[in-house]
């Protein structure tokens, strides 16, 4: 069922906004008072990343008139083959000012609102009620929760967006939709954040590239449909991508009974204990020289994926898929008579690993902070960084 359009028209189009929007302009549908809704939409995006680069890139071409941009992250190599809002020449850059200077190199009648800051309790409510449409592109659960909730307590339609190697998701959100339309919030679908380690994110796993194209376009012509009030959104339907199928199908959504009623914003940490036992990068290496020489016994344990494992390891490293300590097993053929180190890229699977090797009795056992990409930044900067 169609919604009413979001935002009331804007003032009259110049000249040359009609010659750059005159495509629109002759679309049924949208046509001039279509876009002069666009143009005065105000839209947050949270997150310039694979999602976040495509749907900004769309909807300042499209001449949405106000974007504001929710990033903490600064562009990183490793960023540049999905994310593509920051070009080359952004490395180092914060991520809101790179992909503010692509929009506006894009399409110079956009206003952008830059917001290098964390989100978290104490600032996503206020954000997300200066607009009239959030965009969540981000790459984390404790921020899809938060953003959720300021969304349902501020009344804000959410249009939300996932994507993991070959396979995306894309759909509508809306606490608060007008009367005639279901209801339905991210925790009717998700009711809780998984246990740390449990999902791999894209850093993880990978992505295709073009995949977050795909996904982040489709989130681009939500917005657009809910700005100006056309076609049918994804409210109650959820998208699903199939890229190696080359396949698109939808699964109806429904709000859950048991979802509680959101009252106020509360920060989640992807990693609760923060009191496992955990060493330096620093540490690490200096404890494998000394294993070099003869003065150490331990045994260093990488618990990521065989891919990841090929593309860089610690040195001295054996591989033990986080996936095998689903059977206990695993944990038996760890050393109890002697250290075990355990690490993986950031550090959320081997703590997730070491926790439960610590309920089985390793009192030995430790892992790496920050992992592998600690490794990186602190002893060799010459392996790359993913």
């Amino acid at each position: 069922m169609p919604l009413p359009p979001l935002v009331e028209p804007g003032p009259s189009l110049s000249t040359a906004e009609l010659t750059r929007y005159s495509r629109h302009v002759l679309v049924p549908g949208v046509g001039d008072e279509g876009q002069r809704r666009l143009s005065n939409a105000r839209v947050l995006v949270v997150g310039a990343g694979g999602l976040g680069s495509p749907v900004l890139l769309y909807l300042a071409a499209a001449g949405v008139g106000t974007l504001g941009i929710v990033d903490f992250d600064t562009v990183d190599t490793s960023n540049l083959q999905r994310q593509v809002v920051h070009p080359t020449s952004a490395v180092g850059l914060p991520k809101v000012d790179s992909a503010a200077q692509t929009v506006a190199g894009t399409n110079p009648h956009v206003v952008v609102e830059r917001h290098p800051i964390r989100l978290d309790a104490s600032n996503a409510l206020d954000l997300v009620s200066r607009y009239d449409l959030v965009v969540d592109g981000c790459d984390n659960f404790p921020t899809r929760y938060l953003v959720n909730d300021a969304c349902v307590l501020a009344g804000k339609p959410l249009v939300w967006g996932s994507v993991l190697r070959f396979d995306g998701q894309v759909t509508v959100f809306w606490s608060a939709p007008p009367e005639g339309h279901r209801a339905i919030q991210y925790r009717d679908v998700f009711p809780r954040p998984p246990a740390a380690g449990t999902v791999p994110s894209c850093a993880q796993a990978g992505v295709l590239g073009a995949v977050c194209g795909a996904v982040g376009s489709a989130m681009a012509i939500e917005a657009l449909k809910l700005v100006m009030g056309v076609g049918e959104p994804l409210l109650g339907r959820m998208a699903v991508l199939d890229a190696l199928a080359g396949t698109w199908r939808h699964v109806p959504l429904r709000p859950s009974p048991d979802t509680p009623v959101i009252t106020e914003l509360t920060d989640q940490d992807e990693v609760c204990d923060v009191a496992l036992p955990t060493i330096a990068a620093t540490e690490l290496a200096g404890r494998l020289a000394a294993r070099e020489r003869g003065e150490e016994d331990f045994d260093l344990v990488d618990v990521r994926e065989p891919d990841e494992h090929a593309l860089v390891a610690i040195p001295g490293s054996r591989l033990v898929p986080q996936g095998l300590f689903a059977d206990d097993e695993a944990f038996d053929e760890l050393p109890r008579d002697r250290d075990v180190i355990l690490y993986c890229r950031s550090g959320v699977r081997s703590a997730d690993v070491l926790r439960r090797a610590r309920e089985r009795g390793l009192s030995r056992a430790s892992h790496l902070g920050g992992g592998v990409l600690a490794w990186v930044d602190e002893v060799d900067p010459a392996l790359p960084r993913y």
